[in-house]
């Protein structure tokens, strides 16, 4: 039996927190598009159901399209009649206080404001969209919610059961070739014993065994190894609950041929054993050595 493709429309109260939504469904591997034409969105699922590259698809739907009261409705529907889709709608509220309380904030006027008044245009939009509300599958009031908890909010509800999408990126880099702009967490390891000075091994990179061989040896590589896997056991965690979706964590050494390339290594492997996505990147090895 085919998958069927997972289809979230987002709409909701202009300021509610649609952005903030876009960016949670992007880390939770949607296929993310901002202020689609409900007239188009058939064909475009039809055109991602045909890629086959995508499966879950997130769309936001407001008043920023020409005819969105119109055709909202209707598109739903049409939609939710396809038996090769699974579609939701999110809808995302908040009290009237709290949205012109953050049009004022970013001193934005609303769409529907009549002669500069926020509150006019929220109370408006209200009750054009009343109808839409009703229908929603999902309500989220975000009146008290930090960015945090409404990420943390649309993960539990849409996740479909596969867990956290947080991943570490280990990476390794020569401190010669400058430090990785990207790196949450940086670690030098050109304190370690350096094979480069190693005939034998010169040519060789961390990727090799004979080269991890040399530089595990040390005990003082096996002491930094340790700490620093027990730091980063201890912290992985809290960066899940933060909401945090990725951690890039870098390890230098001079060249990024030896020791950085023998710690991500073995960095990466005891961390993809503890049960976390890791991607593995060895920015450096391949240049030359000098």
């Amino acid at each position: 039996m085919t998958e069927k493709v997972q289809v979230v429309i987002i709409t909701g109260m202009s300021g509610a927190g649609k952005t903030l939504a876009i960016h949670s469904f992007e880390d939770l591997g949607y296929f993310v598009i901002d202020n689609m034409l409900p007239s188009l969105a058939e064909r475009f699922i039809d055109v991602i159901e045909d890629s086959k590259e995508f499966t879950k698809v997130a769309m936001v739907m407001d008043l920023r399209s020409r005819g969105f009261y119109d055709q909202v409705v209707p598109t739903l529907h049409k939609l939710k009649d396809r038996a090769d889709l699974e579609v939701k709608l999110l809808f995302l509220d908040a009290n009237n206080v709290k949205l012109v309380s953050r049009y004022k904030e970013t001193r934005r006027l609303h769409p529907l404001a009549r002669q500069g008044r926020i509150l006019d245009g929220v109370e408006l939009e209200r009750d054009l969209l009343s109808d839409l509300k009703s229908q929603a599958d999902v309500i989220i009031d975000t009146t008290e919610l930090t960015p945090r908890n409404l990420k943390l909010r649309i993960n539990k509800l849409f996740s479909h059961g596969e867990g956290s999408n947080f991943f570490i990126e280990i990476m390794s880099f020569g401190f010669k070739y400058g430090l990785p702009l990207d790196a949450d967490i940086v670690m030098d390891a050109r304190f370690l014993p350096n094979p480069f000075y190693v005939p034998e091994l010169k040519n060789l990179t961390g990727n090799d065994k004979s080269v991890q061989d040399y530089v595990m040896n040390a005990d003082v590589a096996h002491e930094f190894y340790d700490h620093l896997l027990s730091l980063l056991r201890n912290a992985l965690p809290g960066y899940v609950r933060e909401g945090k979706s990725s951690l890039t964590v870098a390890i230098g050494c001079t060249g990024g041929q030896h020791r950085s390339v023998t710690i991500a290594n073995k960095l990466a492997d005891d961390l993809h054993k503890d049960g976390y996505k890791v991607n593995l990147y060895h920015r450096d090895v391949e240049k030359k050595s000098k």
